[in-house]
């Protein structure tokens, strides 16, 4: 078994900022609406693959809340990425007989600014090294919209190519991973140069293609300082589609992607 990737989640501390900034990059944003919690709202970039990003903003801290006492310790930048499961209680269960301590499900939910409510369960381990799951009650469709307008972005991105996640143990964490989403753990570590920073590396396949790659720092660098900053977590994004390039980092909001 295996899982698709949901999306990744953005801490940016304006909406109306990020929505602009990432407009301006040539992606396609739209108004999310407001969570049950009443302290969150949310920009979405929805792409052809069904993925998307979120942009999450805070109207005050949620003391307690990882993200949110990342973002008020840190600032902007990636957070967290969520994978899809098609049955929220099946995929935990099959989980945690291989290992993980991931929670049992926990009610969430949208308010969409159209006045559509949206209701899902998400699933969490404590170890931010692995994404948590986002199953949804109400059908996903109203939560990922498939309106081709709404999924065409103008910079010709159509997917996440892929994802790089920041772990302090690679072993450890490609072992997590593989009792998430099913599988035998990769074994072939990788030495490689990750945001500049020397890095032992090991990379999953998730359903729909989407490439995860786990590193471990091994020297001082960007690579470091992030997860010292801001926790394991995803370092950075490569895009599927359009011009192969870098994006300008004040208008990603600190989040690191490419075209590739």
């Amino acid at each position: 078994m295996s899982l698709r990737l949901d999306h990744i989640v953005i801490t940016v501390s304006d909406l109306k900022t990020a929505f602009d900034d990432y407009k301006s990059l040539g992606f396609n944003p739209i108004q999310g609406g407001e969570h049950a919690n009443g302290i969150t709202q949310n920009v979405l970039v929805i792409f052809e693959d069904g993925s998307y990003l979120e942009l999450i903003a805070w109207k005050r801290p949620d003391e307690g809340m990882r993200w949110s006492d990342t973002y008020h310790a840190d600032g902007e930048g990636f957070i967290d990425h969520a994978l899809l499961p098609g049955d929220i209680v099946e995929v935990v269960k099959g989980a945690q007989a291989r290992g993980l301590d991931i929670s049992d499900p926990m009610d969430g939910g949208r308010l969409r600014p159209d006045g559509e409510r949206l209701v899902w369960k998400t699933a969490r381990s404590p170890g931010s090294d692995v994404p948590f799951l986002c199953g949804d009650v109400t059908p996903r469709r109203l939560r990922v919209q498939e309106d081709a307008e709404i999924r065409r972005q103008p910079n010709g991105v159509t997917g996440v190519a892929e994802i790089t996640v920041g772990v302090r143990d690679v072993a450890a964490s490609a072992k997590r991973y593989a009792a998430l989403i099913g599988g035998e753990a990769p074994s072939d570590v990788v030495t490689a140069t990750v945001l500049g920073t020397p890095a032992r590396t090991v990379s999953l396949t998730l359903s729909g293609g989407t490439k995860v790659t786990l590193a471990e720092p091994t020297a001082s660098g960007t690579l470091a300082d992030l997860i010292e900053a801001r926790g394991q977590g995803p370092v950075a994004v490569a895009y599927k589609g359009g011009k192969p390039g870098e994006l300008d980092l004040a208008k990603t909001h600190k989040a690191r992607m490419a075209i590739v």
